[in-house]
Order: C-alpha cells, then structure tokens, then sequence
C-alpha cells in the first residue's frame, strides 16, 4: 500500500498495542522509587499480593519488573494513569504513532510492490524488480529509526537528549549504509563491512556513552584508513 494507506490501516491495529508496551516499559522505575501514593499501594496489593511486605522498604527494579509482567493488562493501565505523568504518557503514544508511520515507509521500496521503486525505474528505463531489491537494501535504515524511537531519548527526551542520540545515530548509519553497500570512499571487503557494522551497531545501539565515543572514534580511524586506501595507486 502507499505511505498514507498504510499507516491507516496499521494505526489503529499496531499503535495501541505498542503504546502498551512504551508506556508499560516507563512503570518498574515509577514503581521502584517506593514513594507511592496510598491508592497506588491498595491497587498494587490488590494486583499482586506478594507485593505487600516490600512496598514500605521499596521494591527492586527487578521486583518490580516481575510484579508488572505478572499483572493483569488492566491493573496496568490503572497504575500508568496513577504513576506516569501526561507528559510521559503522551510521548509514549507519539513514539507508537511515529515507529508505525516510519515502518510505513518501507512499502514504497519493498519488492514485488513498490511503487517509488517502480516508477524510478520507468523513468530510469532499468528492470523494475532489480531496481525495487536494490531499493530495499539501500532503504535498511528505515529499520533503524523506529528502534531509535523506541529505546532511545530521541522523541520522549529533552533538547540535549535528542541531540546527544542524533550526533552518535547519524555517524552510525553512515556506517551501516557502508556496510551494506560494500563502498565507502573506497571498495569495502568483507572484513572492512564487519568492522563497519560492528562500529554502526556500538553507535546505534543504546549503550553507555563511553562505548558510544569509542565507536565515534572507531569510525574516524576507519575514515583515515578509508583516505588513504582510495588515495594509495591501483596497478590493473
């Protein structure tokens, strides 16, 4: 289907189950902080009863992702309107909305439909079905984006959050683009594409910032090598 279709029909069937699980992912922490309110406490012995004898001394975050996964659905969604702010709760909903309408995208360039990759080849005059797989592989960071949405502060953070995941994320899918290509500013081998990957996945992934910076560094040693290697003579 096209981009607008798309996300119409998958709006209201994926949307609501992926705020669920967004805004149910934020309630081990509000429960761990063990400052909750007396109708928070009633619910939650009500939920889970084992809960009682740790609620005064505060629970674990472990505790407390066991007592969330072991609820019912609806005993959850009464303590995300207890424990979770608006801002927390609308966030998680803009994150769902927006991981279903990129995900959308993917149907412009993914074979045998693909209506983008159909009509830039008539006007390219190239085979449609090899330009729609070709398409499809160069298209993969559509694939990263939702991620970043869901597991990083990148919509649901501040300013400097969103900053912060952008200056590691934009290098990052450089180096996955290079990875899948085989090409930077030089032909990639197969060992150059891994330790590319592996540089894209320790800038992508959300880990501690020193991984981050180790592979920011990581990619500007491969930039200096790349220079070199595409600065260095060819004999044919």
């Amino acid at each position: 289907l096209p981009v607008t279709a798309a996300y119409i029909v998958l709006g209201p069937l994926s949307a609501p189950a992926l705020y669920n699980l967004l805004a149910d992912a934020q309630l081990p922490a509000a429960l761990a902080t063990g400052d909750l309110p007396e109708q928070t406490r009633a619910l939650l012995a009500l939920a889970v009863p084992d809960s009682i004898e740790h609620l005064d001394s505060g629970p674990s975050l472990t505790q407390a992702q066991t007592w969330t996964a072991t609820m019912q659905p609806e005993m959850r969604a009464l303590l995300r309107d207890q424990l979770l702010s608006p801002e927390a709760l609308t966030g998680a909903l803009l994150v769902a909305h927006l991981i279903v309408f990129w995900l959308s995208q993917d149907s412009n360039v993914t074979p045998p439909v693909c209506l983008c990759a159909f009509a830039a080849a008539a006007i390219a005059k190239a085979p449609p079905m090899a330009t729609g797989l070709s398409a499809w592989k160069i298209a993969k960071g559509l694939y990263v984006m939702p991620l970043l949405f869901a597991y990083t502060p990148l919509v649901s953070g501040d300013w400097a959050q969103a900053v912060l995941v952008t200056g590691f994320a934009l290098p990052g899918l450089f180096c996955l683009a290079a990875a899948l290509q085989g090409y930077w500013l030089a032909p990639l081998g197969w060992g150059w594409r891994t330790a590319m990957a592996a540089i894209a996945l320790l800038l992508l992934w959300p880990l501690p910032l020193a991984l981050h910076l180790a592979g920011l560094l990581a990619a500007a040693a491969m930039l200096v090598l790349q220079r070199r290697q595409s600065a260095a003579p060819t004999f044919i």
